[in-house]
């Protein structure tokens, strides 16, 4: 049984959220985590932060089975662009320069592992 998490409104640009997906997708859980907690990236707390969620998520759907024995992985993490805050820099001869101020939402579903080899 999958469980799942959302995070709205990340204030981190799409693509840069997308590298660190792109990173743990398929991955074990406690192998993400590992990934996550010593990548260099800003985003990657975050992103450790909502992994973590959904599997307490997936713990709380699941109370007859431990989560030692269930191997945990990441089945699905995709990242969409979320509001963009637009603001003003002050450029020579009284312009001004737009910048977009990028955020994203963020869904990971974990599940756990199914053993073939009993079958």
């Amino acid at each position: 049984m999958e469980a799942q998490a959302i995070l709205r409104d990340c204030p981190t640009s799409p693509q840069k959220m997308r590298l660190l997906a792109d990173m743990i997708r398929g991955r074990q859980v406690d192998q993400a985590q590992g990934l996550l907690k010593f990548s260099k990236k800003d985003a990657s707390i975050r992103l450790e932060k909502l992994l973590m969620s959904a599997v307490a998520n997936w713990m709380r759907k699941n109370e007859d089975q431990s989560l030692e024995s269930s191997s945990l992985y990441v089945k699905k993490i995709f990242v969409d662009g979320g509001r963009m805050m637009k603001r003003l820099r002050p450029a020579p001869q009284g312009r001004g320069h737009r910048i977009l101020k990028r955020s994203n939402h963020i869904t990971i579903v974990v599940d756990a592992s199914v053993n073939t080899e009993n079958a």
